[in-house]
């Protein structure tokens, strides 16, 4: 009995001793396209992360992102699926939850599909560095707008923000989850890679190699994007970005984002942003989360400006309110 014990002892500290010295699998190898630049093309889709929170949560301090797997994980995001169902009906903007969200809020029942507990990794201990001193200041100072998601009153349509007025929800806003329209396009050519987005129909044209970034005098709402292939993996730096749209109200002047797109599978991609600016943040931080195939769903059209009647409905009832509170009832 004591020679199978000892036995036994010995085949676990040889297994043990084998995987440790057994080499990682090789990272994935994506093909290439016909001109030799790794192919990332196709549809993807990064629904499945809808509600799953960008900071660590308090309950899972003193623990990292990779300490929260297996069972753990999975209970977690069975609470996040849960959460999303007893909030649906409050989707539409009605606080008494009354009227159920819009038929297309339906992605947020996919939650089961999610794999991260947090985005932010662990440099930061999950969580987004403190303001530098006089960035508070500076964001006090900017135009303050609304949503057409609660209840207020507006002076104009100026007072409702981008995202309202199917402008732009800004960079990297618009590839982040929300409660719908999470499809995404990437499309190759030589010496370029676009980036379509479904909602509020954008594109994102990266033009790839050494070329300089735009002048300072040219400001966009989703930046002016330089990318270039480190391996697999295609490196993206985004400057130039308009102060109205400036990603968590950032500098636009010193805001650079650095994006990583590296290829894990035949079905996966992930996408890591590093925030860079030193006007806004004590110091650079990063955010990460998986793109998945999914030709299922490409993108369609994202008809916003025909569809959109909650300017003029939203105009509408404040002037309505202008009059009565000046004891007259607008017609």
């Amino acid at each position: 009995m004591k020679r199978l014990v000892l036995i036994s002892l010995a085949a676990v500290c040889l297994s043990a001793t084998v995987a440790a010295q057994s080499p990682k699998p090789a990272p994935y190898t994506p093909k290439k396209t016909a001109w030799g630049d790794p192919d990332i093309q196709g549809n993807y889709t990064n629904k499945y992360e809808q509600g799953t929170p960008f900071e660590k949560p308090a309950e899972f301090d003193g623990k990292k992102v990779g300490d929260i797997k297996g069972a753990e994980l999975v209970e977690v995001i069975k609470k996040r699926q849960q959460a999303a169902i007893e909030r649906d009906r409050f989707l539409s903007g009605d606080p008494t939850g009354t009227i159920a969200g819009p038929l297309e809020f339906r992605d947020i029942f996919e939650v089961l599909k999610a794999s991260r507990p947090w985005f932010i990794p662990d440099d930061t201990d999950g969580k987004i560095p403190p303001m530098v001193p006089g960035a508070r200041e500076r964001i006090a100072r900017r135009p303050q707008v609304g949503s057409s998601f609660t209840n207020s009153v507006y002076d104009s349509y100026e007072s409702l923000g981008m995202y309202d007025r199917c402008i732009t929800r800004g960079y990297p806003n618009s590839m982040l989850p929300a409660i719908y329209g999470d499809s995404y396009q990437i499309i190759q050519g030589q010496g370029f890679v676009a980036i379509r987005i479904e909602m509020i129909h954008e594109t994102r044209i990266i033009p790839l190699g050494n070329q300089p970034h735009a002048t300072k005098g040219i400001a966009l709402d989703m930046g002016d994007a330089r990318g270039h292939w480190e391996g697999n993996t295609l490196v993206v730096e985004t400057t130039n970005f308009r102060d109205r749209s400036a990603y968590r109200n950032a500098d636009p002047k010193s805001l650079k984002l650095i994006e990583h797109f590296t290829p894990t599978s035949k079905t996966s991609l992930e996408w890591t942003v590093t925030v860079d600016d030193p006007n806004t943040w004590t110091k650079p931080w990063s955010f990460s989360l998986p793109l998945t195939v999914n030709d299922d769903e490409p993108l369609y059209e994202y008809a916003c400006h025909e569809g959109n009647y909650a300017i003029k409905n939203i105009l509408s009832w404040s002037r309505r309110s202008d009059a009565e509170a000046g004891g007259a009832v607008a017609k």
